[in-house]
């Protein structure tokens, strides 16, 4: 896939670190599947791979949890 952000990359299958902040809450999640481009470093996940990040992150914030770092795991 031609990379949307600098339309010069292809982008190749690859790890992302996700950030999220929900409700108070900083959720790192780390080994995130996705396509990463070979030249801007833009990175891109499925959409089940990303309703997976929001889940759990909002059940982090749900938890009262302020900060978390924890490695993808496919749910």
């Amino acid at each position: 896939m031609k990379c949307v952000v600098c339309k010069q990359g292809e982008t190749r299958p690859g790890k992302a670190t996700v950030v999220l902040q929900r409700k108070g809450a900083t959720v790192v999640i780390n080994d995130v599947p996705a396509r990463v481009c070979e030249n801007c470093g833009e990175e891109y996940t499925g959409e089940q791979v990303a309703d997976s990040v929001l889940a759990s992150a909002e059940a982090s914030a749900r938890a009262g949890v302020r900060v978390e770092i924890r490695d993808y795991v496919a749910g």
